[in-house]
């Protein structure tokens, strides 16, 4: 964590900053501080702006999920991965078999490397049609173990199986979860929601929440809520 940090801050709570520029980024940064200090950067972000809006936004004192889940051959996502050392990244996503992670885990440096379990989006119904016969849990847990066993740090998967994989893995491993809708949220494009609440009681470290804060009329208030009810 950055020196910087805000002692009020909780690190529980990662923003997404799913807008498409720098200077709109910052700007929602600026607003949400100090109440938040913990903000991921996504592929929408990153095109536009590269490392340099994660640079801005840890010279603010912030910490940085990279969420661009890397996924390409070990040798490529290994020389990618290094390249985090350049800049302070706390978290980094990859999205790939177990050969994959280890390439990740190998390179990562300082950066805390989590490994994409099944996203939020998809359900059961879209698994069979891609061909998978198992369960979504079956898939999810097979993906978080054998992540872990390559070196992952941690993993992310939908609230939904945050209680059963917390079981499973123990107490050591991240555990960050998307898919966090309020009660008076819509689910969006997301199938695997959860309240933020429900996503901590089960055993998550940190819920990622991007619309219902970003696209709140009062994003600080919005967030002020959230960390109200994690406690």
């Amino acid at each position: 964590m950055s020196p910087m940090t805000a002692p009020s801050a909780d690190r529980r709570l990662i923003v997404a900053l799913d807008v498409p520029t720098a200077t709109q980024a910052l700007e929602l940064a600026d607003r949400l501080s100090p109440q938040v200090n913990f903000f991921k950067v996504g592929l929408q972000l990153f095109l536009d702006a590269g490392f340099a809006v994660c640079d801005a936004l840890s010279k603010r004192g912030h910490e940085v999920m990279l969420d661009l889940k890397f996924h390409d051959i070990p040798q490529t996502v290994a020389l990618t991965t290094a390249q985090l050392a350049n800049h302070d990244i706390a978290l980094a996503t990859v999205h790939g078999y177990p050969q994959v992670v280890a390439a990740a885990a190998k390179a990562k440096g300082k950066t805390k490397i989590l490994a994409v379990t099944v996203l939020t989006s998809l359900g059961q119904e879209e698994l069979e049609q891609s061909g998978f016969a198992g369960t979504l849990a079956d898939l999810v847990r097979l993906r978080a173990e054998t992540s872990l066993e390559a070196g992952a740090d941690g993993i992310v998967c939908s609230p939904l199986e945050t209680a059963f994989l917390r079981k499973a893995l123990g107490g050591k491993p991240i555990i960050a979860t998307p898919g966090i809708r309020p009660l008076d949220s819509v689910a969006d494009d997301q199938t695997r929601t959860a309240t933020p609440k429900a996503a901590i009681v089960a055993g998550a470290t940190h819920i990622i929440v991007g619309r219902p804060i970003t696209k709140a009329p009062d994003p600080a208030a919005a967030a002020r809520e959230i960390l109200a009810e994690i406690g």
